[in-house]
């Protein structure tokens, strides 16, 4: 039954990051100019939603190690199932990346990877990634208790806004998965430790938020 669970995760974030790294490597082909600042954010928002519908019944849709970290804390994953998922979701973007390098380039695979905009420290990196992760754990947490039938629809709606207020200043990654494929495929690890340590405090905070404005309720069964 677990494995299952993983293999959902694996996929999930497979398809999740084939259509968000995709996006880029047709973004950068285009013939025509096209807004990357909208083709990005709704591909990664739509990709998200798709992974939901496609595989969230199965696992519960993480295809995020911040999102794994927050749910074992709040008791709603195990740690085993915890450090599963996390492998899953790595390997799966990884896989998405590898589709990218294989059917476009490596150059393709490296114009989608996270680093800090123009003007954009490695500090003032790590703080956008880390306030947005723990905004997008908070909305993930709550929907995901109080509102399971709109959640499905809030979170990918949630990622897209976050695209679009941080993606030309760090990329907007808010998953360490998703800096990972791209960084590994790409060749280039030298900002990745932006994009892990900044996420996994993120989806700390967040989650510390959400305990604090549950009231202290008994985490979800």
């Amino acid at each position: 039954m677990n494995a299952r669970k993983y293999l959902a995760e694996l996929l999930g974030t497979f398809l999740f990051m084939m259509i968000g790294y995709a996006s880029v490597a047709a973004f950068g082909a285009a013939g025509t100019p096209t807004p990357g600042l909208l083709v990005v954010p709704f591909s990664f928002g739509f990709g998200l939603l798709a992974a939901i519908f496609a595989f969230g019944h199965i696992s519960g849709g993480h295809f995020n190690p911040a999102v794994t970290i927050a749910m074992i804390l709040d008791k709603r994953t195990t740690p085993a199932d915890g450090v599963g998922y996390i492998v899953a979701q790595v390997i799966g973007a990884i896989g998405a990346a590898a589709v990218v390098l294989v059917s476009v380039s490596q150059d393709a695979v490296k114009a989608g990877m996270t680093k800090p905009g123009t003007g954009v420290s490695d500090v003032g990196a790590l703080v956008l990634e880390t306030v947005f992760t723990a905004i997008f754990l908070v909305v993930i947490l709550t929907s995901s208790k109080r509102a399971g039938t709109l959640a499905a629809v809030a979170i990918p709606l949630t990622l897209v806004a976050i695209h679009f207020a941080i993606a030309t200043l760090t990329g907007s990654s808010v998953n360490p998965a998703r800096s990972i494929g791209s960084a590994l495929i790409g060749g280039d690890l030298s900002g990745l430790w932006i994009y892990l340590v900044g996420p996994i405090v993120g989806g700390i905070i967040g989650w510390g938020i959400f305990r604090v404005m549950e009231g202290g309720d008994a985490p979800a069964a």
